[in-house]
């Protein structure tokens, strides 16, 4: 049985029957009009915002923080040291955020057909940054590609506090066949905290390719294994969900088919990872419909895909995770998005053993064109998704 509430303008679909969340949900809009909304919260309950403003494509970047127990965001600092250098058309190669030693933050993005330097054929970079020392402003951009080119989907960041910052991205290698089915994951790795990187190396070495146009997701977890979620172009109709996984900082690598997609199309994913007292989870999108999954310690095999409740009004898209002090974990995506359309926003909360509760919504009209959440957990217990 299903009830619906409107609240100051929203939308709200409440699941009668199931177990309540203590936990509130509360939607905030990306400040000054950005999109493409990208949010970590610290040890220290700090929220860490970085979003895209201007034109779709060849905007900027822009780093906001909100401390615990407050409501108002600082003053944003331009993240691109070039102007225009960064892109938000496609919605998947926007900006990617982590919080790696000490609390720096570390930034990798897409960048435009204006960024500078392009890299091999005059196609984009890759495009790197982190805070600096004083944490009043990011160090000049770099590019890390130095073998690689043909950039499409968005990449990847993580970063641990070993010092270990990992970018990744899926391109060609120069001088070897460019295509779609050539594609394969790369890695760039830093030891020292974002300082330096060296040479990026192959992460994956399986004839997989992969979806061109179709974004990747990184992330530490606290065992210190990093996993990145990629899909896969195998003869062109093959765009499966993998998962790398790493136990080794990067070094080697073991990948996990996550769940299969039989489609002669390129999909335009994204995915999601979090990690809390209930676990490290992944998401990802198959056929239309969102899905997540707990990942075993520091491992690569996933429990079983869960996936998010009812059929909404549209495909099913860009999904967001966060995980509370309580086990809980939100599902947070979008519906009806796609090409120059916005869509719908839609979130449900999950019970520490992985069932639905009633704390579900929906904001129609909640994306913009090229947009997507991100969803972070206060120290509270409380769940903020800004879209």
């Amino acid at each position: 049985m299903k009830r619906a509430i409107f609240v100051a303008g929203m939308f709200f679909v409440l699941l009668l029957g199931h177990a309540a969340s203590a936990a509130s949900v509360t939607p905030l809009k990306t400040p000054d009009g950005g999109i493409q909304p990208q949010a970590v919260a610290d040890g220290k309950g700090v929220l860490h915002l970085i979003y895209f403003k201007g034109d779709a494509a060849a905007g900027d970047l822009f780093y906001v923080r909100r401390e615990a127990g407050k409501d108002k965001f600082s003053a944003p600092l331009r993240v691109n040291s070039q102007p225009n250098s960064a892109v938000a058309v496609g919605t998947i190669r926007g900006a990617q955020l982590a919080l790696g030693k000490d609390g720096r933050v570390h930034v990798a993005w897409n960048g435009s057909g204006k960024a500078m330097p392009q890299a091999f054929n005059k196609t984009p970079p890759m495009l790197y940054t982190r805070l600096n020392d004083a944490g009043k402003a990011f160090e000049p951009q770099r590019n890390l590609l130095t073998q690689t080119f043909n950039l499409d989907g968005g990449g990847a960041l993580a970063a641990d506090e070993a010092g270990n910052v990992y970018v990744a991205w899926h391109a060609n290698q120069v001088g070897k066949v460019n295509s779609e089915a050539a594609r394969q994951v790369w890695l760039a790795r830093s030891t020292d905290g974002g300082k330096t990187f060296g040479k990026e190396a192959l992460a994956f070495n399986d004839a997989t390719g992969v979806c061109a146009c179709c974004g990747m997701k990184g992330f530490v977890d606290s065992q210190g294994a990093i996993h990145i979620l990629f899909r896969s172009a195998t003869e062109q109709t093959n765009r499966d969900m993998y998962m790398l996984s790493s136990k080794d900082a990067g070094k080697t690598f073991q990948g996990t088919l996550l769940q299969k997609w039989n489609v002669n199309s390129c999909t335009m994913s994204s995915a999601a990872f979090t990690e809390g007292p209930a676990g490290a989870f992944a998401a990802w999108e198959t056929q239309k419909q969102v899905y997540f999954a707990k990942l075993t310690p520091g491992g690569t095999q996933p429990d079983k895909p869960i996936a998010a409740p009812g059929t909404g009004t549209g495909d099913r898209k860009h999904p967001a995770l966060a995980t509370n002090a309580a086990g809980e974990t939100i599902l947070v995506w979008t519906e009806g998005t796609g090409w120059q359309k916005g869509g719908a926003l839609a979130w449900c909360v999950f019970d520490k053993d992985g069932k639905p509760t009633a704390q579900t919504g929906r904001v129609n009209g909640g994306i913009p064109v090229w947009g997507l959440p991100t969803v972070a957990a206060g120290k509270d217990g409380d769940f903020i998704i800004i879209h």
